[in-house]
């Protein structure tokens, strides 16, 4: 199995779990209950999670009005991206 492979079935286990961590993180704020550690979530997207953390924040308009966290968010994205380029050329 390629590095290119290994990557894509990360991208394809890690962003569910990125996207019902950011669901559960909604729905938690909106209960007052217990919330997902922002570091936690930023940790998810950095192995590959970004694309479901991204799509659940457009979903569940979760995190997108906080610039701290966004500005995190795309730093991790693009760390990511610099990472998978590093490792796979």
């Amino acid at each position: 199995m390629s590095i290119l492979q290994i990557w894509l079935v990360m991208l394809a286990i890690v962003s569910p779990v990125s996207f019902l961590a950011y669901g559960w993180d909604k729905r938690q704020a909106k209960k007052n209950g217990r919330r997902v550690p922002e570091k936690t979530l930023h940790s998810i997207d950095a192995v590959g999670g970004w694309p479901g953390g991204f799509l659940a924040q457009q979903i569940f308009r979760h995190k997108t009005q906080k610039i701290s966290f966004q500005i995190k968010f795309w730093l991790t994205v693009l760390m990511h991206i610099v990472g998978v380029i590093f490792v796979t050329s």
